[in-house]
């Protein structure tokens, strides 16, 4: 009987403790990007392909994952529409925004791709790309996009 309320009551804690740590995502760009920091009103700008060019001239490229629950909730709150705006946002700039399969495939095309620009979660960033600040603040801080 003990070990089943153990087992119950670690159950409880991880389940608890999980939304804590999934889908904290971090803005990220290609290496050459001197671009270090941006308001979260700039991004949104990005986003909604409003900015075309980063300050060095370069044309701004989107990259997104096809199916991210976290970048989708995150551009939801970034640009203040619903999940349906986002996806027909998406869909009718299909043309002018790079859609991949995996956050691995989003960062290997940002890495390779002059003005890319991509979001992704946390645990998938590498080397080869620079995480963004967004208004002064890295992933997994209190503030950093949707926390």
């Amino acid at each position: 009987m003990k070990s089943h309320r153990a087992a119950y009551a670690f159950a409880f804690v991880t389940l608890s403790l999980a939304p804590c740590f999934a889908h904290h995502m971090a803005v990220i760009v290609d290496k050459n990007n001197s671009v270090g920091n941006v308001t979260s009103a700039h991004l949104a700008k990005i986003f909604r392909s409003e900015v075309k060019k980063w300050p060095d001239g370069k044309d701004v490229v989107l990259v997104l994952h096809k199916s991210s629950s976290g970048e989708l909730g995150t551009l939801e709150k970034l640009n203040k529409m619903s999940e349906s705006e986002v996806k027909t946002f998406i869909s009718a700039h299909k043309n002018s925004i790079m859609i991949l399969g995996s956050d691995t495939d989003v960062v290997k095309q940002v890495e390779s791709t002059p003005g890319a620009v991509g979001l992704v979660e946390i645990h998938s960033v590498s080397g080869g790309v620079n995480v963004v600040r967004v208004d002064g603040k890295l992933p997994m801080e209190d503030g950093y996009l949707s926390h």
